[in-house]
């Protein structure tokens, strides 16, 4: 007992570990990660198969779900987000048991002539010659943006029936336009707020969960924009890479 005591009486005597002396080692063993080191988080609509369901206690279909933290959102009450930058890429699949490893056979980037080379099978997926088949991605590089004011970076992939959700916030960035001291100008992407919310949707082959996209008010935060701005360059230098995954067999039966 005699020598516990004295155990936790040096413990005691150690010097406390200050704030000074961490932001003063900021960085310190992590400055040899680069972004290609990182994961980028997804930030997707759960369905009514996604194995998330039986994986993470309460979660439910129409949930937002964050690949990386784990965290859920209420698909109702949606996630605000600011837009930093955009990239359309053409994704070649190999039927799962037909070779398929998981990870697609290609990309392409927007300006290949890929589905010029495919015909659209009965299950409306693009196929190419050797049976492989095509899905069109667009991917929206984001700051999710906390009810606290965290900001961190994200992906939100649409593609399928997605894909006019995608295309038409395209066009509501493109067209946002503000008065300035030469007239009017279309302001950078990451300039404003937008929610993101879940909505059942269906045709005649089922229903599911899709996005729905609405405009905010505009960013009054310099240093949240410094951050976007940052992070949309970085995109665009192709800093930021998508590691595109085979969704399980269950969720590919989404009636898309």
């Amino acid at each position: 007992m005699a020598k516990a005591n004295v155990a936790m009486k040096e413990e005691s005597k150690l010097p406390a570990l200050s704030l000074e002396l961490l932001e003063g080692d900021a960085h310190s063993g992590l400055e040899n990660i680069s972004q290609e080191d990182l994961a980028t988080p997804r930030l997707k609509v759960l369905m009514q198969l996604s194995p998330e369901l039986e994986e993470l206690e309460n979660a439910k279909a129409g949930m937002i779900y964050n690949t990386v933290t784990n965290d859920l959102y209420d698909g109702s009450k949606g996630i605000r987000v600011l837009p930093c930058a955009y990239q359309r890429q053409y994704v070649e699949w190999a039927d799962r048991g037909q070779g398929s490893s998981g990870a697609p056979v290609n990309v392409y980037d927007a300006s290949s002539d890929i589905l010029t080379k495919t015909t659209r099978d009965e299950n409306r997926k693009d196929r190419l010659d050797n049976g492989n088949y095509i899905e069109t991605c667009g991917n929206h590089y984001v700051l999710l943006v906390t009810e606290d004011g965290d900001a961190n970076p994200a992906l939100i992939t649409m593609k399928s029936t997605q894909m006019k959700k995608s295309r038409k916030w395209n066009s509501m960035l493109l067209n946002l336009k503000i008065k300035g001291k030469n007239g009017l100008f279309t302001p950078p992407s990451f300039s404003h707020y937008y929610r993101l919310k879940s909505v059942k949707e269906g045709n005649d082959k089922g229903s599911w969960y899709g996005w729905e996209v609405t405009r905010e008010e505009q960013l009054q935060d310099a240093n949240l924009y410094s951050i976007a701005k940052t992070f949309a360059e970085s995109v665009n230098k192709g800093e930021v890479k998508v590691k595109y995954e085979e969704e399980s067999s269950n969720e590919d039966k989404t009636p898309f």
